[in-house]
């Protein structure tokens, strides 16, 4: 995936990044071309800016787990995966919304049933408890100042990890790590009397 870089690259440059022989690279270029990742005309493969996160998407599909995956990826990349997921579950999403007076973003947000999953998007190698804490407090105010924009509103704030061992939670607030991601959306509505909700008083 590091080999994935927008604009051309020749079959034996992108041997190199990615430190294997031409012929596997070769053949790694047509399953990548062969799923619509990038236009390869058997010497230079053209990329787009979109084409890391579907070799990621593929990646997943075919049994790579997601924090290996997404180590390969910067962070809007990271929250582009996320994006993807809650849209492979039937959420319509939003992504950076800018709240304003006073100025927040939201990096990700999820809606279905009338349900707004808002997200922040940690990607971060380690983190501690207290500096977790400090994201949920921060979230909560997002999703406080979203609700009061936004009519009618139910959010669920949340927290998306690249590393982390399992979904965890600080005031109700999930932290949920990305290989866990797609199951915690999955039984989000279900689970959703045990989560902080936030709505219109």
């Amino acid at each position: 995936m590091d080999g994935i870089i927008p604009g051309g690259i020749s079959t034996a440059d992108f041997s190199k990044v990615i430190n294997t022989d031409k012929n596997t690279a070769i053949k790694i270029l047509e399953e990548l071309s062969s799923n619509n990742i990038g236009r390869f005309d058997g010497e230079i493969i053209e990329f787009v800016q979109s084409d890391k996160l579907r070799a990621v998407m593929l990646a997943l599909e075919k049994g790579v787990l997601a924090d290996e995956a997404a180590k390969h990826l910067g962070w809007k990349d990271f929250e582009g995966l996320t994006a993807q997921i809650l849209e492979s579950k039937d959420f319509a999403t939003i992504r950076n919304l800018i709240l304003t007076n006073p100025r927040m973003e939201i990096d990700v947000i999820g809606i279905k049933f009338g349900v707004a999953l808002l997200i922040d998007c940690k990607h971060w190698k380690r983190h501690s408890q207290s500096t977790l804490g400090n994201a949920v407090l921060k979230q909560v105010e997002r999703a406080k100042h979203y609700v009061a924009k936004t009519n009618g509103a139910v959010a669920a704030p949340a927290i998306v990890t690249l590393y982390q061992d399992a979904v965890s939670f600080i005031n109700r607030v999930p932290i949920i790590p990305i290989f866990q991601f797609a199951s915690f959306v999955d039984e989000f509505y279900g689970n959703l009397e045990d989560l902080e909700t936030i709505r219109t008083e």
